[in-house]
């Protein structure tokens, strides 16, 4: 069933799509966070909440809400015995979808989530980046402030130190392998609670994966895939719950819950060894110029050396950069992620430390030469000397 609020407004340019179940807590912060969006044009935003499987009069208070926003909003509801994270938003998106479709609209799509609180210039920010050429807008997360003091101190704690090393890893495949669409500063966090994508992005890959554990992370991936342009934008952030009973299974709750019960548990499958992520990335940008060159099919070396067998090769090669990455990873046993422990956290951030600084060095020094080499040669283009890579 669907529900519009009445508004005589021109249709939305954006619309935001939060799949909502249970919410009655919290709902009402969210609506108002986004309720109070500023830096748009006039009667350029929409809402769709997707109700599902409601129990704790969500819907009841969603009805009460609803008329004292100033946006308009398109309510679904839906009952469905197997409802999941994934199957939930991807019908709120796809309803965003259509809604910018009716007005024969390009748009942006945003998501969030129920239990979580936006601050007022997240729409502004994410359509800047759209803007400034990106097809989609991955942002970061913080636990709400409150919740996350009544944590086990030791959470927090190792939070922290993965926050650094993922940094300090993520800053090294930028450096490394940069995107030119993904420029350092930027981040890796791939999360449902905040995400932008044009409307014709959306659709290209097939709208979100249906699955009930990861979808956010596999919607980032295949836009990846597909060579659509994603920005890690660490000057996007959003509030969320640090409750310990979550609404979809495999979410943060469970995580938070998991690693209070497991301390020990391992990190995020990215976050492995210092020299292991160096040598992936390595072979990533190698593979990345053999891919341009058009010499994955003819030089099948790099294939032997990942322990990949010719037939597959070969298959590999003739896929599109995004596509061939990603296979190769998968058919190679030699680049399994192997993540690490809380424990071994230490130890790598001080190894990463000096292995981040040793790469820009190497950089800056790259740099000069070719600013010298320019400023040597009349009409020759000038060199960024910030470098493009080791």
């Amino acid at each position: 069933m669907t529900r519009t609020t009445p508004h005589n407004a021109s249709a939305p340019s954006a619309i935001i799509a939060i799949p909502v179940r249970n919410e009655v807590e919290r709902i009402e912060a969210c609506l108002r966070a986004i309720d109070a969006q500023v830096g748009l044009a006039p009667d350029s935003l929409g809402l769709v909440l997707f109700l599902n499987n409601c129990t704790d009069g969500t819907d009841a208070l969603v009805a009460r809400l609803v008329p004292t926003l100033s946006i308009p909003v398109r309510v679904e509801t839906e009952d469905f015995s197997g409802a999941h994270a994934g199957w939930a938003r991807c019908k709120a998106m796809d309803a965003a979808a259509d809604w910018l479709g009716d007005a024969g609209n390009a748009g942006m799509i945003l998501s969030t989530d129920a239990d979580s609180r936006v601050p007022p210039n997240w729409v502004a920010r994410n359509r800047a980046a759209i803007e400034a050429g990106a097809d989609a807008v991955a942002g970061r997360v913080e636990l709400d402030a409150a919740e996350a003091a009544l944590l086990p101190p030791s959470l927090p704690a190792r939070g922290r130190l993965e926050d650094i090393y993922d940094a300090l890893i993520t800053e090294a495949e930028a450096r490394i392998d940069p995107d030119p669409h993904d420029p350092w500063p930027c981040h890796r966090t791939a999360i449902g609670a905040t995400l932008a994508v044009t409307r014709k992005a959306y659709l290209a890959v097939g709208g979100m994966p249906e699955i009930p554990l990861g979808e956010d992370g596999a919607f980032i991936a295949r836009l990846i895939e597909h060579g659509l342009r994603v920005r890690h934008a660490t000057d996007v952030c959003v509030t969320i719950s640090a409750r310990l009973t979550g609404r979809a299974p495999g979410g943060v709750a469970d995580t938070i819950r998991s690693r209070c019960e497991e301390p020990d548990a391992l990190c995020d499958a990215r976050m492995e060894t210092f020299p292991r992520v160096v040598r992936r990335y390595l072979w990533r940008r190698r593979f990345r110029r053999l891919h341009g060159r058009g010499s994955l099919r003819a030089n099948q070396a790099w294939a032997r050396a990942l322990g990949i067998a010719p037939a597959e090769a070969g298959r590999i090669a003739a896929l599109p950069l995004g596509q061939a990455i990603a296979e190769a990873e998968r058919a190679s046993p030699r680049l399994v992620y192997r993540p690490i422990g809380p424990r071994q956290l230490p130890g790598q951030i001080r190894l990463a430390r000096v292995g981040v600084a040793a790469i820009r060095l190497v950089q800056r020094v790259a740099g000069l030469a070719r600013s010298a080499a320019d400023a040597a040669t009349p009409g020759r283009p000038v060199t960024d000397p910030r470098g493009g890579g080791i």
